[in-house]
């Protein structure tokens, strides 16, 4: 393996005690900048820093006992990331170095490494090392268990670490990262399915990252052991971490997602209602429930396939018996506006006359033991050989094996299980396990984390060859940092209850603040089976997550949106359909996820960040800009107290105007209501009611439009919902200013792309207006019309696509209630 010697002077000299006694770096004796934004601190024994300017707000730090780098390679970084070193000086004194750039300032101690970020324009200290770095030897597997540890502010509090199920704010705990099939798991289990090793700090207003970029086992410790220390360390590898500065929360979050990969826009179908179990079979049943939502009604636009639809769970096979007609019955599903989605595991198995296990046995491709036999461990199919998907061969051969599930067959998914990789024997591969880790040969200790990751990498990449150029979707249940580029994904085999409904709420923001947006949980839960009202809530909250999925374990009864009483069907028919309607701003919303890097789940703290009363806030969330959801999460419960931030807000059902003092304020929310708000000012975007995507060839977007005293501006996406035209410009998005005071409201659209729309008219919605005027003065584009006021106190007027200014003018009438709202969220019919 090549390498990277700073130089061997110093590398045999002696670095401390005998035994598992810590390790620290000596003095720097060489200090040198081999080019440009990066700087390396050699010391006297044997240690090498390395301190690289990202970008502007990111600084890398690379850290070796061994005075040497192994080649530098990354899973989790996106190869396409194209920063821009930023202006800087270095500024030389007695006991340190100081690296200053625009926003952060570094400092190195020459005695010990020890380093301090402050930002460089307030002079407030980010992050300090406390011992900083450190090792020890690992007498068991060699090379060095290598640490870091940090002073720990006063009112310092912690967020992020991906797939974990507690409360949001982390300060106090320890976590590790090592993927795990963690069947029924609860708000104390660690560690979960999916390894995220980034944090964000939020201290006074102020928000780092750091991303710890070590893929074996990995522990965090944040202020557990003591109140005054965080540390990080892993069990092999390298010191190798990322500072992320903000000052805002979300513009840390931006930071990791762009350096980890921005994603593509998905198929407008992904986003809408789908529905799964273990499992779908014959192909009368499958056929049955689809039929199930079109005769209800209910909007559906995905049905999965799981392991049973195999012959024998071997995959890319099908049961002849079964599902003797695979083909006809996914094209007449998708006539009738289905997708099919069908699961594939990592796991072969061993069959000599299984086509798929004989190529990949004669080709090498298997993983094998440290003496060179191949692993084999038990999974649903019996005993199975595994690919290597670190092996580049291997992902190539394995995403050619989807031509026939996609192109001949018609298969539009592909939904990755088992992948952290989960086995029935010991929970997963032995630790000797060998891997190709893209030519840097090594242990499963190193390569298990991003197992999963790679596997649904390969699995994309297949459905990219095959699908003839629509956009891929794929799911994972295990992933690594920067997995977003590859897949959506889930929360794992939660449970039926309303501790779980809690932790899908929790696990969901925090995955999105980790890069992951494009998530969701099993709604009702995986295990067991949920009451009417459980259910019911846990669609009310699903609306909101970015994949909406219903899936259950079959033996526990029935999970359809029809499998409770009359009226709760209609309730779940009704919050399915809220969701249709609001596609237009989902997709909006993800086009910014797309585009820039921002969370679509927005936690409290990460908004109302300058207010440490909602630091310790975690059932609230932000969807997108304008839009902020309270779930509800107790059984029963029909009013509570929410937090509502300070601003201007209106309850989004009936437009009451509650006042915000960011204090718990009393809302009541009987059972078909999730309480949401809408920020003043915002335009948001809605279709009418579809039973799928592309039901209505060209729906007529309605934007209702929020008044507002003072200024707003919201985002518009729209392109064809599929294929590849958007990336050379084949889109339209929006920007719509909105100045408003009392009895005048004034908006100017601007856009860009080159996408048409296929309809004519846009409906507007003139909400939270003031006025008993029967109808009102509007100029849309300098021809005057008027807008007509609905029962609903609402006014309304239609124009064309391609307005680009609206003028309201009203006389006031009395000021509204600042009641809040007993009544929520009900989509309009």
């Amino acid at each position: 393996m090549a390498s990277e010697d700073f130089s061997g002077n110093y590398m045999e000299k002696a670095r401390g005690s005998k035994g598992v006694a810590d390790f620290f770096p000596g003095r720097v004796v060489e200090f040198r900048q081999p080019a440009d934004g990066v700087f390396e601190f050699l010391t006297d024994n044997g240690v090498l820093l390395r301190v690289s300017l990202v970008c502007d707000g990111v600084v890398r730090f690379r850290f070796t006992p061994e005075g040497r780098f192994e080649d530098d390679f990354s899973y989790a970084l996106d190869p396409n990331y194209q920063p821009v070193v930023p202006e800087h000086e270095v500024v030389e004194f007695g006991d340190g170095v100081a690296i200053k750039t625009g926003s952060l300032s570094i400092r190195v101690n020459r005695s010990g490494l020890k380093t301090t970020v402050t930002d460089t324009n307030t002079g407030t200290i980010l992050s300090q090392d406390d011992k900083g770095y450190h090792w020890q030897d690992n007498k068991q597997y060699g090379g060095e268990i290598v640490k870091m540890s940090k002073v720990c502010q006063s009112e310092e509090y912690f967020y992020g670490l991906g797939d974990k199920s507690c409360d949001l704010n982390l300060r106090g705990r320890r976590f590790q990262m090592w993927g795990s099939d963690t069947y029924a798991y609860t708000p104390d289990t660690d560690p979960l399915y999916k390894n995220i090793p980034f944090y964000i700090s939020l201290c006074k207003g102020t928000a780092h990252g750091i991303f710890f970029d070590n893929t074996f086992r990995t522990s965090f410790d944040l202020g557990a052991e003591s109140p005054d220390v965080t540390s990080f360390f892993s069990q092999g590898g390298e010191m190798n971490y990322y500072f992320i500065h903000g000052p805002e929360p979300l513009d840390v979050i931006r930071r990791y997602t762009r350096l980890t990969g921005l994603v593509n826009m998905p198929a407008l179908w992904t986003l809408g209602y789908h529905q799964c179990k273990w499992s779908y079979y014959p192909e009368a049943v499958v056929r049955g429930i689809a039929d199930g939502f079109r005769s209800r009604r209910i909007p559906c636009d995905a049905l999965y396939l799981d392991i049973d639809y195999m012959d024998g769970y071997r995959c890319f096979t099908w049961d002849a018996e079964r599902f003797p007609e695979p083909k006809k019955m996914i094209a007449d599903l998708e006539k009738d506006g289905f997708k099919t989605v069908a699961i594939i595991d990592p796991g072969l198995k061993i069959d000599p006359e299984y086509p798929v296990w004989q190529e990949a046995y004669e080709k090498g491709y298997f993983c094998r033991r440290q003496d060179g036999s191949l692993f084999k461990g038990s999974v649903w199919p019996g005993l199975c050989h595994f690919p290597d998907f670190t092996h580049p061969e291997v992902r190539d051969w394995w995403a050619g094996l989807f031509h026939n599930l996609i192109a001949e067959t018609g298969v539009r998914g592909i939904w990755n299980d088992m992948n952290e990789p989960a086995v029935f024997e010991e929970g997963t591969f032995p630790r000797d396990v060998r891997h190709n880790y893209d030519g840097h040969p090594c242990s499963h200790r190193k390569a298990h984390n991003v197992y999963g990751m790679q596997m649904v990498r390969a699995t994309q990449e297949g459905l990219r060859r095959s699908g003839n150029g629509r956009r891929t979707f794929s799911i994972t249940r295990s992933a690594y940092a920067g997995t977003q580029r590859f897949a959506c994904a889930w929360t794992g085999d939660n449970v039926a209850s309303w501790e779980h409904l809690s932790i899908a709420n929790l696990q969901c923001q925090r995955l999105a603040s980790c890069g992951m947006s494009f998530i969701g949980s099993d709604v009702g839960g995986f295990i067991e089976t949920p009451s009417a009202e459980l259910y019911l809530r846990w669609v009310q909250l699903a609306v909101f997550h970015p994949f909406f999925r219903t899936h259950s374990s079959g033996d526990h009864g029935e999970q359809e949106p029809w499998s409770f009483d009359k009226k709760t069907t209609e309730r779940v028919r009704d919050a399915i359909e809220f969701r249709y309607q609001l596609l237009p701003t989902i997709y909006t919303t993800f086009r910014q996820y797309v585009r820039d890097g921002t969370p679509m789940l927005r936690s409290l703290p990460f908004v109302d960040f300058k207010n440490p009363d909602a630091y310790w806030r975690s059932a609230e969330f932000f969807f997108g800009d304008h839009i902020y959801v309270v779930p509800i999460m107790e059984e029963g419960e029909e009013g509570r107290f929410l937090y509502l931030p300070k601003g201007d807000w209106f309850a989004y059902h009936d437009d009451s105007h509650p006042k915000a003092v960011a204090k718990d304020i009393w809302i009541e929310c009987p059972l078909d209501r999730i309480p949401v708000f809408v920020r003043s000012g915002a335009i948001i975007p809605h279709w009418p009611v579809q039973q799928y995507v592309g039901e209505i060839e060209h729906p007529e977007p309605e934007l209702r439009i929020w008044t507002k005293n003072g200024e707003e501006t919201s985002e518009w996406y729209e392109d064809d919902g599929d294929g590849q035209a958007w990336r050379d410009g084949g889109y339209r998005e929006s920007r719509i200013h909105l100045k408003g005071s009392a009895g005048h409201l004034n908006l100017h659209r601007e856009w860009q792309g080159h996408w048409e729309p296929g309809y004519e008219t846009i409906h507007l919605t003139f909400c939270g207006i003031n006025s008993e005027e029967p109808d009102i003065k509007v100029v849309i584009d300098d021809h005057e019309q008027r807008a007509v006021r609905g029962d609903d106190g609402r006014y309304r007027v239609n124009t064309h696509k391609n307005f680009y200014s609206v003028n309201l003018e009203w006389k006031p009438a009395k000021a509204p209630s600042t009641k809040p709202s007993a009544r929520q969220s009900q989509p309009e019919k």
